[in-house]
C-alpha cells in the first residue's frame, strides 16, 4: 500500500476509491519512531510507504475562543478539515510546524493529527494561515506566526527591514 503526496491511497498501483475504506486503514496507521509507517490491527500488521504525510488539511476554519489566560494574547481558535474529515484544532497537542526549504526557503507545513501523524497544509490553506499571522518576538528574534489556544506557532522569520517588524525594546 502507499499513500501519494496528494493524499490518495493506493492498494497494489490501484486507487482506492471508497472513502469509507480510506478512513478505517487511516484509523489503524501508526508511524514507528524510525519513521516507517505501518497499519497495525490486533491480528496483522503491514508496512505502508507514504511519499510526504498521510493526511492532508484541505480546509481552516477560523474562531475566537477564550483560550488564552493573558490579555495580550489573541484569542483565536485555528481548526482543521482533513481530506478524510477529520477535524483538528491547532493546540499543544497538535502544533502546526512549517519546515522550511534551506536553498529556496519555500515552506513545507504541517499539523500534527495523532502522535507521529502529520496532515500537510495545503497551498489553499496555509496562505488562509498566512492572512491570519501576526509578527511576534521570540528569543530576540522577529517572528511571523499564527495563535491557536494561546499558542503561538511560528512560521518563518521575519526579514529585518519588514514593516512588520517589532520595534527593540
Amino acid at each position: 500500500m502507499r499513500i501519494a503526496r496528494d493524499g490518495t491511497w493506493f492498494y497494489r498501483g490501484s486507487p482506492i476509491g471508497r472513502k469509507e475504506l480510506v478512513c478505517l486503514f487511516a484509523s489503524v496507521l501508526r508511524r514507528e519512531p524510525d519513521g516507517s509507517f505501518w497499519l497495525e490491527t490486533p491480528a496483522e500488521r503491514g508496512r505502508i510507504e507514504v511519499e510526504d504525510a498521510p493526511f492532508l488539511a484541505v480546509e481552516l476554519f477560523w474562531r475566537d475562543c477564550c483560550c488564552g489566560d493573558e490579555p495580550t494574547v489573541p484569542r483565536q481558535c485555528l481548526t482543521f478539515r482533513t481530506n478524510l474529515d477529520e477535524m483538528i484544532t491547532a493546540n499543544a497537542t497538535h502544533p502546526i510546524t512549517v519546515h522550511l526549504c534551506p536553498t529556496t526557503r519555500q515552506p513545507s507545513p504541517y499539523v500534527t493529527v495523532r502522535p507521529g501523524l502529520e496532515a500537510r497544509i495545503t497551498r489553499a490553506v496555509f496562505y488562509e494561515l498566512v492572512a491570519l499571522a501576526q509578527a511576534e518576538r521570540i528569543d530576540g528574534r522577529d517572528v511571523l506566526g499564527v495563535w491557536s489556544e494561546g499558542i503561538f506557532f511560528p512560521i518563518d522569520d521575519l526579514p529585518e527591514d519588514s514593516e512588520l517588524a517589532i520595534a527593540a525594546a
